[in-house]
């Protein structure tokens, strides 16, 4: 494989997250990188992917930052490159919970717990285990016994935790999430609501998946990646299937995003299915105006019509 992705993230300060943006898309660029890279005044977040040169170049240059000197990469190989342009954008945070009292990582957080040590909180009937991460995140996998919050995306999270508090205030906690930074201010906010044996698992699922004890295991499912790669795998032991197709319930670890651009809901399908339904998630959708699956697939306006009517037949 010629190509690596790398994913990481450093809480720091950066002065001026717009020129530093400007600056640092521009050297990206000049390594013909691709990838998405956020900027905040809080630190840098980032997934990049580029051959191996470039990305041993990308990284040497980031550590001999002071700002970024122990930052902490995840390397994945890849056959292609994983992204299609290279975007680095400033923003007000690095993870979007919109608190009214942001949490700062350096100052609060969770303990960090190694794979082995999470591993072993998996299996403690005493600790709960919450993903923090979105639901579609957690339905095509998770590690088995954990808490699966009902949320669409991260900044719900605190006000679901606090709907269920009762459920989890008296319990040690622990919290993974894909590669360490939503854990970084979930855990540290939940130390701010009164939680207070709460731990993080360092480094997230992607070190998990590659730790040479753990080797994945109790990890189901693939972990969803914000790439074209869309998941990867993360048990090496004993693999299983918990994504559901959202049409008939099969086993599937195959996402789709639905055809009616207004709605855009990632849903788990097969190709027959994807095929059979038109790429929609509802009738609705199937029948909205904007409706991109025949542009998609080109096929023509008529046979479009035709197939939505056999759904009335």
């Amino acid at each position: 494989m010629n190509y690596r992705v790398l994913l990481y993230y450093k809480y720091t300060t950066i002065e001026d997250p717009t020129e530093f943006a400007a600056t640092h898309l521009a050297f990206c660029k000049s390594l013909d990188l691709k990838g998405r890279i956020l900027v905040a005044t809080e630190g840098i977040n980032g997934t990049i992917c580029g051959t191996i040169e470039a990305t041993d170049a990308y990284m040497a240059a980031l550590l001999a930052d002071e700002r970024f000197k122990d930052t902490y990469f995840k390397i994945d190989l890849a056959e292609t490159n994983a992204f299609r342009k290279m975007i680095v954008r400033p923003r007000k945070e690095l993870v979007a919970l919109n608190l009214e009292d942001d949490v700062n990582p350096l100052e609060t957080t969770g303990k960090y717990i190694e794979p082995v040590e999470f591993r072993e909180a998996l299996l403690d009937d005493d600790t709960v285990v919450i993903d923090a991460r979105n639901d579609y995140e957690y339905d095509l996998g998770h590690f088995r016994g954990s808490v699966r919050p009902d949320i669409r995306n991260f900044r719900e999270l605190p006000e679901w935790i606090r709907a269920n508090k009762e459920k989890f205030m008296d319990k040690k906690i622990v919290t993974y999430c894909t590669g360490g930074i939503r854990c970084e201010k979930f855990s540290g906010w939940l130390m701010k609501e009164g939680f207070e044996d709460v731990s993080q698992l360092h480094g997230g699922i992607a070190v998990y998946g590659k730790d040479p004890q753990t080797k994945g295991e109790l990890w189901d499912g693939k972990m969803y990646v914000f790439d074209d790669r869309i998941s990867v795998e993360i048990n090496h032991v004993d693999k299983k299937i918990v994504g559901k197709d959202w049409f008939d319930g099969t086993p599937c670890e195959r996402y789709i995003n639905c055809a009616n651009p207004f709605c855009n809901k990632q849903i788990l399908s097969s190709e027959a299915n994807e095929t059979k339904y038109l790429g929609s998630c509802s009738a609705e959708c199937r029948h909205h105006p904007a409706n991109l699956y025949a542009k998609r697939h080109q096929i023509s306006e008529t046979e479009f019509s035709k197939r939505l009517a056999a759904f009335s037949n």
